[in-house]
């Protein structure tokens, strides 16, 4: 799979991912990361987890892949197409502000991307998503809607949803994502959380 740091493209195979990932206790995974600000965040405040983020916009990492942490990596590639070198590895999964494609495969349960999903999760894992006004109207939902097609659709392939709470603009203002920020400032600030298990 494609992996980069700076501005620099590496091929990683199953191997040698294996080995980056020895010793540590749980693997994040954020799907459509974006500039890259959460993983960074999550690889700096947990050393004992090993963090990586997907997206398929390699200009938006360039700054945060840049940090040489040991227990962070970025790979380039879509939510649609996951990469096998991971499958059955992922304990915990986060989605933040979907927008574009991997919203709506989200929206319509998509099996590109769920049945990817599925296959990362490891044994126990979690998942968190959050969601906003904004993104959902722009793919053609009501806030409201959206976040039960999304739910709808996470529960239909085997994450079992518990709890989905209301974000307030405080929340948006001190999550540590550049997009989040962006929301706490802007004209829609409508957004939740959804989180839950897949248990095998």
């Amino acid at each position: 799979m494609e992996t980069i740091r700076g501005r620099t493209s590496l091929q990683l195979d199953f191997s040698g991912l294996r080995q980056r990932l020895v010793g540590y206790s749980r693997i994040l995974l954020d799907l459509g990361t974006g500039d890259g600000r959460y993983v960074r965040y999550e690889a700096e405040g947990h050393p004992h987890w090993f963090v990586i983020g997907i997206d398929p916009c390699r200009e938006n990492l360039h700054e945060h892949s840049r940090a040489k942490l040991p227990n962070m990596l970025f790979v380039i590639a879509g939510a649609q197409d996951l990469p096998c070198e991971l499958s059955g590895l992922i304990s915990r999964v986060t989605i933040n502000f979907p927008w574009g494609s991997l919203l709506n495969s989200l929206l319509t349960a998509d099996p590109a991307l769920m049945d990817g999903l599925a296959r990362l999760a490891g044994p126990v894992a979690s998942i968190e998503v959050r969601l906003n006004g904004g993104a959902l109207a722009e793919a053609g939902t009501s806030f409201e809607a959206g976040a039960d097609r999304v739910h709808d659709s996470l529960q239909r392939y085997g994450w079992r949803i518990d709890d989905s709470d209301l974000m307030e603009t405080a929340a948006l203002r001190t999550f540590p994502s550049t997009w989040a920020r962006r929301l706490a400032i802007g004209h829609d600030r409508r957004a939740l959380t959804m989180s839950g298990l897949r248990v095998r």
